[in-house]
């Protein structure tokens, strides 16, 4: 895999954020920044999108880390919608909104990092260009959209409550 220890310290903070993230989409339905799971998922998408921008695969500057930039702003944002507009309900949309598009935007280099060196010797794919990459990040991007519709609706009912009280 030829990976540095920077490299290895990023997969395995990833992972922690990629299953923390998992976890709350099967709990909460979104990732909640008041659950462990939520904020596990923000330190650690933190931490893997800094440590992201001192790695590359190519040299130089590339989509990866403009990628980890916009990531690191969609959580922070997040975060700050979470922590400062408490009581202002439809921060919950776009706090919602910004955590899973940061997901979702890890998740496409992760798919490209993963299916060009997994299983070493003999990857699922050769390059970016692989249709096992394509069809993958298609399947991601629906489930992003499905989820992304399924938290405006539970969040819409949740401030119609909110409201109503």
């Amino acid at each position: 895999m030829g990976l540095s220890n920077l490299g290895i310290f990023h997969t395995a903070i990833g992972i922690v954020a990629i299953i923390a993230a998992l976890v709350a989409f099967v709990r909460y339905g979104k990732i909640d920044l008041s659950q462990l799971s939520g904020k596990i998922y923000f330190y650690c998408t933190l931490v893997t999108s800094a440590t992201a921008l001192g790695i590359s695969r190519h040299g130089g500057f590339n989509p990866g880390h403009v990628f980890s930039l916009l990531i690191i702003i969609l959580v922070t944002a997040a975060y700050f919608l979470h922590s400062r507009r408490k009581g202002n309900i439809n921060a919950r949309y776009f706090e919602n909104f910004f955590l899973s598009f940061s997901f979702f935007l890890s998740m496409l280099p992760t798919v490209n990092e993963t299916f060009t060196r997994i299983p070493a010797g003999h990857p699922l794919a050769k390059d970016i260009s692989d249709p096992v990459i394509g069809n993958t990040l298609l399947v991601i991007l629906i489930l992003f959209v499905a989820g992304s519709v399924y938290q405006f609706r539970k969040q819409r009912k949740i401030n119609k409550l909110a409201a109503g009280q």
